[in-house]
């Protein structure tokens, strides 16, 4: 079985066990609490990540029948009964749905892990099983945080799911990034801990990363978790650990705060 997929898999099954159990002691009015997600409740992010589990499903469905992914009409029905539900449905639809999408992951065997490709329909070509399950990896932490963040203000990244997202980070900056928010060009070398990294943050016409810059113009040293956090727009100052620190003559992390502004 390929090695890279199973691994995964076998975060994003940690991930979900650990929120089903903070999910199963929430009361009525934890649900209607407001999230990280500015815009939407606890019930509201939990509605997010089970009607996504149930779109995940229906495109591996459809990758492995054959058939393809299920279209726009197929996504816009499974919004509307979501956002019909109450808090606790969504809830417990969340933990259903979500439980149903890992254990398909779960039973796809080696040959599938190799050769399957994953059409999902916004995306330039297929994907393989071991990319189709970091998207969703990265959408269920990020979510996650989301939620455990409304009772936990220290609340950080799962750090087996920590080092998954940094490695892929690369990929979505040139779209999460706005360079244009930044008064200039900044050459930024960014040092992470757990896991420890060494890289540079070009912000120009647009968003990369880099080889550490020689010189630069400041230098960000952070927690893995919080590095990813920043990037999409889970930054805010009450969110920001103490051990971070960043070091420049003319930048500020506020200014970064503007180039993530999130999604």
């Amino acid at each position: 079985m390929s090695k890279q997929a199973d691994q995964t898999i076998q975060v994003l099954r940690a991930g979900h066990d650990d929120l089903d159990r903070l999910v199963a002691k929430f009361r009525a009015e934890d649900l209607t609490r407001g999230s990280a997600a500015s815009e939407w409740t606890v019930a509201q992010v939990l509605s997010h990540l089970g009607s996504g589990a149930e779109i995940n499903l229906a495109t591996l469905e459809g990758a492995v029948a054959g058939t393809g992914a299920p279209g726009g009409d197929f996504n816009k029905a499974t919004w509307a009964r979501w956002d019909a539900m109450s808090p606790g449905e969504q809830a417990a639809g969340f933990l259903a749905a979500n439980e149903k999408l890992l254990q398909f992951y779960e039973g796809l065997d080696e040959r599938q892990h190799e050769d399957l490709r994953i059409d999902f329909g916004f995306l330039p070509e297929p994907v393989d099983v071991d990319t189709a399950a970091r998207m969703r990896l990265s959408e269920f932490t990020l979510h996650s945080w989301d939620v455990r963040v409304a009772f936990d203000p220290a609340a950080v990244l799962a750090p087996e799911a920590t080092e998954a997202l940094l490695d892929g980070i690369g990929q979505t900056l040139a779209w999460v990034g706005k360079a244009d928010q930044l008064d200039g060009a900044a050459r930024i070398a960014v040092n992470t801990v757990e896991p420890d990294r060494a890289f540079g943050l070009l912000i120009e016409d647009t968003v990369r990363l880099a080889e550490v810059p020689q010189p630069a113009d400041a230098v960000l040293t952070a927690p893995a978790e919080y590095f990813v956090r920043l990037v999409t727009g889970r930054h805010a100052a009450q969110y920001t650990p103490a051990a971070v620190e960043f070091t420049s003559e003319r930048l500020t992390l506020d200014d970064l705060r503007k180039v993530f502004p999130g999604f």
